[in-house]
């Protein structure tokens, strides 16, 4: 027998046998020593789909657009929530979002404008076609045909004023009295912000717009795959 002691056995990994038993020098940087939140470096930019962070640089090549996004749903409740809460936690940017019933019954339109990248675009209708209740879901094509209400209440200290301004624009007093008048207006985005400007005038008391709703122009379904209320039978997640 060798008198070799397990002190005496050759190091490996290019060790030597004196400091193969020496213990590990710690490199963690003492409590007193991390730097402080407000030290700590930041990243930027949102996080893809799998959860890697986007170069704000990187996505900037790509230039933000409005789109009108049209989405065929089955009524369930929260499907509204579910919807708007998929897009805002991916931290897309929602400038507007409008429901309400189709010619079939049990299903409902979704409308949502946004304004965002070509990338960004494909991804919401990724995401939203993956939901249950979304029977179909795209960007309208061409020149959609878009439209939206708006109720403005203005002073009322010049009542014949404000009452050719609302002929202007094509629009009508809902509601009139010593203090305020209520007009409604409907039209385009660009029709409706003209408008508001025009009213500001008068002092805008208050607001409420719904948001445009779209249909595609022509022979062209809304939603892809979209059947015609004339066809007898409603779309389905297969079409």
């Amino acid at each position: 027998m060798s008198g070799d002691s397990p002190d005496s056995r050759p190091a490996t990994d290019g060790g030597s046998a004196s400091d193969a038993g020496a213990p590990e020098t710690d490199s963690r940087p003492l409590p007193g020593e991390q730097p402080g939140p407000d030290e700590r470096d930041h990243p930027e930019g949102r996080r893809n789909l799998e959860g890697i962070r986007i170069d704000p640089v990187v996505e900037a090549e790509h230039g933000s657009r409005r789109a009108v996004i049209s989405a065929l749903v089955e009524d369930e409740p929260g499907v509204l929530a579910r919807v708007s809460g998929l897009v805002s936690r991916r931290q897309f940017n929602i400038e507007s979002l409008t429901v309400g019933p189709t010619t079939v019954d049990g299903h409902s339109r979704i409308t949502m404008v946004v304004e965002e990248t070509d990338p960004g675009i494909d991804q919401i209708e990724k995401q939203m076609a993956k939901l249950k209740p979304v029977i179909s879901v795209g960007e309208v094509a061409g020149d959609a045909v878009t439209s939206e209400l708006v109720l403005l209440k203005v002073e009322a200290d010049d009542p014949a004023a404000v009452h050719a301004v609302s002929e202007m624009y094509d629009g009508r007093t809902v509601d009139a009295g010593p203090e305020t008048i209520t007009v409604e207006l409907t039209g385009d985005n660009a029709k409706i912000d003209n408008a508001i400007g025009a009213f500001e005038r008068f002092g805008i008391v208050e607001i409420a717009r719904t948001g445009p709703t779209a249909l595609a122009r022509g022979d062209t379904p809304t939603a892809p795959g979209e059947k015609p209320g004339t066809a007898g039978e409603p779309t389905t997640h297969d079409d």
